[in-house]
């Protein structure tokens, strides 16, 4: 029975060997690995599990050489490296600087407030001034001017005063110090707080464009035929101070006191009938004529009037005319070379006391009276885009 049993295992030995077998492919020895891996990590609570787990640990490893077994762990552990890699999500912070910057630039004011909220890297980029700088331009630069945003900053001014009680104390307390002790002692500390605070800014155009949108900041400007067009007041533009209305795209509108009259206010006036100040002259000052000696016939102009000396200027649309002595020919013309310039308001019918008046180019003032009012400086109009919003603001009739 044992020779039997010799010779038969002596037999298979020699047909194995005989029969032409190819070597295993590289990834074989992987495979049976991941193999190993597979149901060495299914559940404890499988019992059959335990069971395959133990008995293939030692045969799989026995299979494997040694100087291949760090060779495979390190090709699998790249593999799963890249796998994660490629599945992991794309953040927006991963994008190139120059692709991202273009994204923020092409984002709404709505959008950028949005995208402020994710991160803090993001909130930096995002309130950024040159960001800010386009939409503020595009929606309120027709209507805000300089003088808007000196309030403004008065107004955070004040804001920041009112939020640091013990400024004011703390500033009586280093002039009384400063008495005592060294003056450069207290320049050092004074330059270490400036340092400080610029590196938080207090204001920035986001914040300001945020204010105005809200219409929580009242900001002044001119409106065109104040009062809803009153018959008072057409062709005309005067000072006030707005507030926006998001939910209307309107404004209310309040214009300041004068003589016996109380603050008047107006509702939903619309963007057309805005404009943000010319000059930087206040309504009670009179404006500083820089345009009297090159006025000629069929100029476009804006005078300033006012009812009365308490009243405040507006400013009102005019074209410059010919004197009585002229015959309107253009080569015998000497209008512009006059003292006197004629100012005409087309708007009145003919023979209205206030359809024209006459200053003097030399010595301009405010000239006029309680009865027809007093007319102060003038500015010349080379805008076509200012000449066009006064003709489109023209009455359907003829004022009398």
């Amino acid at each position: 029975m044992v020779l039997y049993f010799l010779i038969t295992c002596f037999s298979f030995i020699l047909f194995i060997k005989s029969l032409p077998l190819k070597p295993l492919p590289p990834w074989a020895n992987e495979m049976r690995l991941l193999s190993f891996w597979f149901w060495k990590d299914l559940p404890s609570s499988f019992p059959i599990s335990q069971l395959i787990n133990n008995s293939l640990s030692s045969f799989y490893l026995s299979l494997i050489p040694p100087y291949k077994m760090s060779l495979i762990k390190k090709s699998l552990s790249s593999k799963v490296e890249n796998v994660e890699e490629e599945t992991a999500e794309m953040s927006v912070l991963d994008l190139p600087e120059l692709a991202l910057e273009r994204i923020l630039e092409m984002l709404p004011p709505a959008s950028l407030c949005t995208m402020a909220g994710v991160c803090t890297s993001l909130r930096e980029r995002c309130k950024s001034d040159h960001l800010w700088e386009k939409h503020m331009k595009q929606k309120w630069g027709r209507v805000v001017g300089a003088a808007a945003y000196r309030n403004w900053q008065w107004h955070i001014s004040s804001k920041t005063d009112s939020n640091n009680p013990k400024q004011g104390k703390q500033k009586g307390l280093i002039r009384l110090l400063s008495l005592s002790w060294p003056v450069s002692w207290f320049r050092s500390k004074v330059d270490d707080c400036s340092k400080q605070r610029s590196s938080f800014p207090v204001d920035s155009i986001m914040s300001w464009y945020l204010a105005l949108e809200t219409g929580k900041f009242w900001f002044p400007a001119q409106v065109y035929n104040r009062e809803n067009g009153h018959v008072g007041f057409m062709l005309s533009c005067y000072d006030a101070e707005l507030s926006y209305d998001p939910r209307t795209d309107t404004f209310q509108a309040r214009y300041p006191p004068h003589g016996r009259r109380a603050i008047a206010i107006e509702n939903a006036v619309p963007w057309e009938r805005l404009r943000a100040p010319p000059v930087d002259t206040t309504p009670h000052d009179l404006h500083s004529s820089d345009c009297l000696n090159e006025l000629c016939p069929g100029d476009h102009i804006e005078i300033q009037w006012r009812r009365n000396k308490e009243f405040p200027y507006g400013w009102w649309y005019g074209i410059v005319g010919h004197l009585e002595s002229c015959d309107r020919n253009e080569l015998c013309c000497r209008c512009h070379i006059s003292d006197t310039v004629v100012l005409e308001f087309n708007q009145y019918t003919p023979g209205s006391r206030w359809r024209h008046t006459a200053i003097n180019r030399k010595d301009h003032r405010e000239e006029g009276n309680e009865a027809d009012g007093f007319y102060g400086g003038i500015r010349k109009l080379k805008n076509k885009d200012e000449i066009s919003t006064w003709k489109q603001l023209w009455p359907k009739e003829t004022l009398e």
